[in-house]
């Protein structure tokens, strides 16, 4: 007897091939039959008549790290068909190694989400060992930070590591990885990211190369010409060409002044992978972005040292001026304040959801003065447009990138729905599978492979992200003519519809649209030798 028996639905399994109709049995955590009019009996039997059984979504771009300490649900995510989700992006593992300054930015999340919740660990052992004894609704998997492994031991410095402080860096970087982490992550247009060089980059990437892990990179610049965008692009896949790391350009985008550009950075990937590189990239559907105002329009140089520097900064009529100046200018990268709005604002949630110009009339001064006030409360979330649909559908539809949300896991209720966040924490999946049906950007069963064995293949997961005998029974079931986003920018937090049943690990998590309470079959992946 089986455990599920899934009939008559679509099987699209993920690698891009035709769907076709068939049943399909799960014994345990296990897929162990495909095969047309299954007859066997099973505890408990799924009509999938006029939907599509697909691999349950992997979203290879996740901020997710503390979610599953404060909800473990993770309820926006399995709502839109999302098994498995890959964190500490961005230079960030927010939750490790907790050493010096590098507990600061789980510290501004923990003030965004509102939540007394904290670690009882410095480690990224410990923290790992913690995540899998807390256990999810969903997998995850983890990456370490070159962020918070440059705050730990430089703390917000400016200039480039000593001899000695590298050695401790590339250390830090080896203990991650050793003790479970997948991959390693930077973010070189925040602080302290992009006070880096590109050899302290390669050097640390020299490390998770080593061990075969994924080099994941929000790149330094996303909109300028010159040495912007293009440049920042070349230096990552040069940390692949000179380490031999698998290269993953995270959230590729041509933001502002350069939108219409987007198949030039298509084109250098593409020209990578030509030469030997390991390369591939993911976006987000959404023509808006979002984050923290330190690392999207504060000027470089007025963080150095942290934030109690930059404050002392803004106190210093001079500084203060050069500062307003440079928020001024940034203004110019996404074509103008009004392209600006605030997502997340602890002293103030009266401030959420609105536009900065508005904001600034309300403190009767200017968009570039009402930022350096609203910093000098705190670091405010930012949700910023400044992407054309052109250049999202054109990166979308390329072959070598996935699909990945850039958001979190978030609850309608509770600390986790704080704020006006930016929707694509409830929506990215079912709203890129409705792009997909309104304007045939690409097959569905290509749309599917994004979603599914393209991402399992970037973290090299064995038996995930397919459907075939002997797979993980990570599967989401959704009605291909209904799918569709309904989480906005006034309400994030709005739960998709047209996903019918998920499945994690051979459990339901999501059944006939509703979730399913007390329930937690997610397992924490950790390096190579977990499955």
């Amino acid at each position: 007897m089986y455990d599920v028996l899934i009939r008559g639905g679509k099987l699209i399994d993920g690698t891009g091939a035709t769907g076709f109709s068939a049943d399909l049995a799960i014994k345990g955590d296990t897929i162990v039959a495909i095969g047309n009019s299954i007859e066997a009996e099973a505890h408990q039997s799924i009509d999938a008549t006029g939907k599509v059984v697909a691999p349950g979504f992997i979203d290879l771009h996740s901020h997710a790290d503390m979610s599953f300490f404060i909800d473990p649900d993770a309820d926006s995510k399995i709502t839109q068909g999302v098994t498995f989700e890959y964190v500490g992006n961005c230079g960030i593992s927010f939750c490790a190694p907790l050493i010096g300054e590098a507990a600061s930015d789980l510290n501004t999340r923990k003030a965004w989400y509102d939540t007394d919740w904290s670690p009882d660990w410095t480690s990224f052992s410990d923290f790992l060992d913690a995540l899998e004894k807390t256990g999810s609704n969903i997998n995850v998997a983890t990456q370490v930070g070159h962020g918070t492994i440059r705050k730990a031991i430089m703390g917000m410095d400016t200039r480039a590591p000593d001899s000695g402080e590298m050695k401790q860096m590339q250390a830090l970087v080896s203990e991650s990885l050793d003790a479970g982490a997948l991959g390693f992550s930077t973010g070189l247009s925040m602080a302290p990211g992009y006070y880096s060089l590109a050899i302290e980059v390669f050097e640390l990437v020299q490390v998770a190369a080593d061990r075969n892990k994924l080099y994941s990179s929000h790149i330094r610049d996303s909109s300028t010409e010159g040495p912007g965008l293009f440049v920042a692009t070349m230096e990552a896949l040069e940390a692949g060409r000179r380490t031999g790391a698998k290269v993953q350009v995270s959230h590729l985008k041509a933001n502002g002044p350069l939108r219409g550009r987007s198949s030039d950075l298509i084109e250098m990937i593409d020209k990578a992978q030509s030469d030997g590189i390991d390369a591939a990239a993911d976006v987000y559907p959404y023509v808006s972005a979002s984050g923290p105002m330190s690392g999207n329009v504060f000027p470089r140089w007025a963080l150095e040292g942290g934030r109690e520097q930059a404050l002392e900064r803004l106190q210093d009529a001079d500084l203060r001026a050069q500062i307003v100046n440079g928020l001024e200018q940034a203004f110019e990268k996404f074509s103008g304040p009004s392209k600006i709005a605030i997502a997340n604002y602890a002293p103030d949630a009266s401030l959420e959801g609105k536009q900065l110009p508005e904001i600034a009339s309300q403190m009767n001064c200017t968009e570039s003065e009402a930022l350096a006030r609203i910093y000098e409360g705190f670091d405010a979330q930012l949700v910023i447009t400044g992407m054309a649909q052109q250049d999202v559908d054109l990166i979308s539809a390329a072959p070598s990138v996935a699909i990945a949300s850039d958001g979190s896991s978030l609850r309608s209720t509770g600390p986790l729905s704080a704020g006006k966040p930016h929707p694509r924490s409830y929506g990215t999946f079912p709203r890129f599978l409705k792009r997909v049906r309104e304007t045939n950007l690409v097959s569905l069963e290509e749309a599917i492979r994004k979603m599914t064995t393209l991402p399992a293949e970037r973290l090299q997961l064995t038996r995930r992200g397919r459907l075939a005998p002997g797979y993980f029974a990570d599967i989401t079931i959704f009605d291909p003519e209904k799918v569709i986003d309904r989480a906005s920018f006034e309400d994030g937090l709005q739960f998709s519809e047209g996903i019918q049943h998920v499945l994690v690990n051979g459990v339901l998590v999501v059944n006939d649209g509703e979730t399913v309470a007390d329930v937690s079959p997610g397992q924490a992946l950790m390096g190579r030798f977990r499955r």
